[in-house]
């Protein structure tokens, strides 16, 4: 992989950092439920992604120390989006699951996103919107390393 810090290679990276970032920020602010923080939507879109999982698992994947996650977990229950449940191998552990409720509050948030996202895309052309869609893989692989 060539240096990617100098020249054009370097700008492409900036503007790429900045645009994420950017998108990122104004993809948060179309919310369903206003009353969760940003952590507490990314909690619960690990277990939508991963299942269920000790507040232990939860923390290395969120990057938060784990007394961080349990009070987060904590306040999830409190709400009714997570259940603790005992692990099926260490009865000193507790897994925890999101509900139904969670579930559905994050298909109606991710339909919203996504229908905010449309709306912007559609006012590109067509070329452009070619462009992003077959960068869209590229972005997930980066998302994930």
């Amino acid at each position: 992989m060539p240096d990617l810090t100098h020249g054009e290679d370097a700008d492409a990276v900036n503007a790429l950092r900045s645009s994420v970032m950017r998108l990122s920020r104004r993809l948060k602010h179309q919310r369903v439920d206003e009353s969760l923080s940003p952590t507490e939507m990314s909690v619960l879109g690990t277990l939508a992604r991963c299942g269920t999982a000790t507040p232990g698992e939860l923390a290395r994947k969120e990057h938060v120390q784990p007394p961080s996650m349990t009070r987060i977990v904590a306040l999830l229950e409190a709400k009714g989006l997570v259940r603790l449940e005992p692990h099926p191998e260490d009865r000193r552990q507790k897994v925890v699951t999101q509900t139904e409720e969670a579930e559905a509050m994050l298909e109606e948030s991710r339909s919203r996103r996504n229908a905010w996202l449309a709306s912007l895309a559609a006012e590109l052309d067509e070329d452009e919107w070619a462009r992003i869609r077959s960068a869209a893989p590229v972005l997930e692989k980066l998302a994930h390393l």
